[in-house]
């Protein structure tokens, strides 16, 4: 992804801050279909960065899947999310410092009981086939880096899928592959020109539809960096970490 595309994000000023920002979190309680839905949402988000902490500090696979399953059930039946809203704090950050506590506290031997016990929060052959397909220098990165550029990547790839979907319910799918290309700063990278000639179109309505496109993509970018932290002026403090975990 761009830098200088997520650097835009960063000014889009312009875009109301989202009134539904903490709803992710508060209706992860309960029975409900909404409440099971976001708590999917949450555990898709943070389940590959928190795993990835797990792992870095030498935990094996298996052992490293328990530990975080375990930690998100214990996370929801003691309600720690009512923690987070009263603290007003940044769900990124909340959520690594309650894991940290977690593991130092012994419960390894809980776990190993557990083991197998109840529905996984994330599909595990899900899990385990990102792993193998991640490609991160692990050696030459801490757990809270890990935990970051996860963090980042997680979030880019759920506002790419939106943005996708967009343009897919709008029968504008393959306009959508040819921009997205746009949005990377790769050196090789096609030009708007190249792009207008494969699709038939000019080069001043590719250049008009990118704009829309990275528009909408500040739009969706802010929108779920709303949904994890508590109040409206954490929103542009989140959105340049984001920007400066994945330019490093």
């Amino acid at each position: 992804m761009s830098a200088a595309a997520s650097r835009e994000s960063a000014d889009a000023g312009a875009v109301a801050f989202v009134t539904t920002h903490w709803s992710v979190v508060l209706a992860a309680q309960g029975e409900s279909e909404t409440a099971r839905e976001a708590l999917e949402k949450l555990c898709r988000t943070y389940w590959w960065p928190l795993y990835g902490f797990v792992r870095r500090n030498g935990y094996g696979p298996e052992e490293a899947q328990d530990l975080t399953q375990g930690f998100f059930a214990l996370f929801l039946e003691r309600r720690d999310l009512d923690a987070v809203r009263r603290e007003k704090g940044r769900l990124r950050s909340y959520l690594l410092v309650s894991l940290k506590n977690f593991m130092a506290k012994a419960w390894r031997r809980e776990m190993a009981a557990k083991r197998g016990a109840g529905r996984a929060l994330v599909p595990l052959d899900e899990l385990l086939a990102r792993e193998r397909a991640d490609f991160e220098p692990a050696d030459m990165l801490s757990a809270d880096r890990i935990y970051e550029r996860r963090w980042a990547l997680t979030l880019l790839e759920q506002v790419l899928a939106r943005l996708q979907e967009d343009y897919r319910a709008a029968g504008n799918e393959t306009l959508f592959a040819q921009l997205e290309e746009l949005l990377a700063d790769e050196p090789d990278r096609r030009s708007q020109a190249d792009i207008a000639q494969s699709l038939g179109m000019t080069e001043n309505a590719v250049k008009q539809s990118f704009h829309r496109l990275r528009k909408r993509y500040r739009e969706l970018l802010r929108e779920e960096i709303a949904h994890t932290v508590a109040v409206p002026g954490d929103v542009e403090d989140e959105l340049r970490h984001f920007i400066a975990v994945l330019q490093t």
